[in-house]
């Protein structure tokens, strides 16, 4: 069991299990996601965007929490992320994700891996 906040929670299982509609009621309004290498993402919808798109290239896919740290309202997490795109070939990684919450959705998050050893195992 998790010791991450339900919010985080549903936010991986929302992720995991390709249920972008459930990620909604976890974000606020005007919240933001940056994630290294790519652009900040501000409001709701960009965010939700995100998910989807990012996730497309990839046939299978599990984030899977490792670790939590949390003081009051931020909530860190050490991620393995495992996946298969759909040629067949495996993917894997490790990231932190680092939650922003308030009145219990997320306000902010941040999200860093290793970029370029990501960009070598998904390239053609």
């Amino acid at each position: 069991m998790s010791t991450a906040p339900a919010v985080v929670d549903g936010y991986f299982a929302a992720l995991n299990e390709h249920r972008f509609a459930d990620l909604e009621p976890l974000w606020h309004p005007d919240g933001e996601l940056h994630a290294v290498g790519a652009p900040p993402r501000i409001g709701r919808e960009a965010v939700l965007a995100h998910f989807p798109a990012v996730l497309a290239g990839f046939a299978e896919h599990h984030d899977r929490v490792t670790r939590v740290l949390r003081d009051g309202d931020a909530v860190v997490t050490e991620i393995r992320f495992e996946g298969r795109l759909h040629d067949g070939r495996p993917v894997a990684f490790d990231a932190v994700d680092v939650f922003d919450l308030r009145d219990g959705v997320i306000v902010r998050l941040s999200s860093w891996y290793d970029t370029a050893a990501v960009a070598r195992q998904v390239r053609p």
